[in-house]
């Protein structure tokens, strides 16, 4: 099991930090509701949604939000919910991955490769990126959960894959079909219960940039992210300390 990476491995959030909260929580109501819809509304039986509930959770999402989602789901109400994947590449070549939740396909795409366009990329065919990220589960915990050896060591135990560990906080990897269990094995340990669970895009290396290719690219992954169709970004840019700075 590998240690701490200096590799920047960058999953962007959507929108300015005075609008993240709802619209995370209206992407966590969308993810409940579409694995009630595509399995049993019971947690215990369907594993994608005990998954989504775990996600919101660790985002303190109330209870009632998550009960609602749930009956939406249950109700027939993401019928005309898609879940579809795009890949391209920005600047430099770096390679992103653009995940959607729409009820629009025609429209996600459109505004998804007119948002590539106008940024310096483009899309590519399925599979033309996905081969440079590993599908794995995420944990993530504050770094006030333990220092980098206590969070290892709990790691180990449960079962995980890997550990990155900063002053930003712990991310603990797992093979995506293992998420759950190592994600209930954690919580029982000192660590307590998770900062963020998620099923990610994790780069198996990252693609250096220059200060310009850098500022565009920053410039495409925040209108993707903001597009109110997409629900994550994942891209494998390495960037150095200063223009992780100005991406800031």
């Amino acid at each position: 099991m590998a240690g701490h990476s200096k590799f920047k491995n960058i999953q962007f959030r959507k929108g300015k930090q005075d609008k993240l909260r709802s619209k995370l929580f209206s992407k966590l109501s969308r993810d409940i509701t579409l694995a009630a819809k595509q399995g049993l509304p019971d947690p215990s039986a369907n594993a994608k949604l005990r998954l989504a509930i775990a996600a919101a959770r660790a985002e303190s999402m109330p209870k009632d939000n998550i009960e609602r989602a749930i009956k939406k789901g249950a109700a027939g109400e993401a019928d005309n919910m898609e879940e579809i994947r795009y890949e391209g590449f920005g600047p430099g070549g770096v390679g992103v991955i653009v995940e959607v939740l729409t009820d629009n396909r025609n429209r996600a795409a459109a505004n998804v490769r007119t948002i590539f366009g106008k940024n310096g990329g483009n899309l590519g065919e399925s599979g033309s990126v996905s081969f440079m990220f590993d599908r794995l589960g995420q944990i993530a915990y504050p770094a006030a959960a333990g220092s980098e050896d206590a969070v290892m060591e709990a790691a180990i135990e449960a079962g995980a894959q890997d550990v990155e560990s900063s002053e930003d906080g712990h991310l603990i990897f797992t093979a995506f079909e293992d998420l759950s269990a190592v994600a209930e094995a954690l919580e029982a340990t000192k660590l307590g219960a998770p900062k963020g669970v998620a099923i990610v895009w994790k780069a198996k290396s990252g693609t250096p940039v220059s200060d310009d290719d850098s500022a565009t690219l920053l410039k495409l992954l925040d209108a993707l992210d903001d597009d109110d169709d997409v629900s994550n970004v994942y891209s494998n840019v390495d960037l150095t300390d200063e223009q992780a700075g100005a991406e800031a």
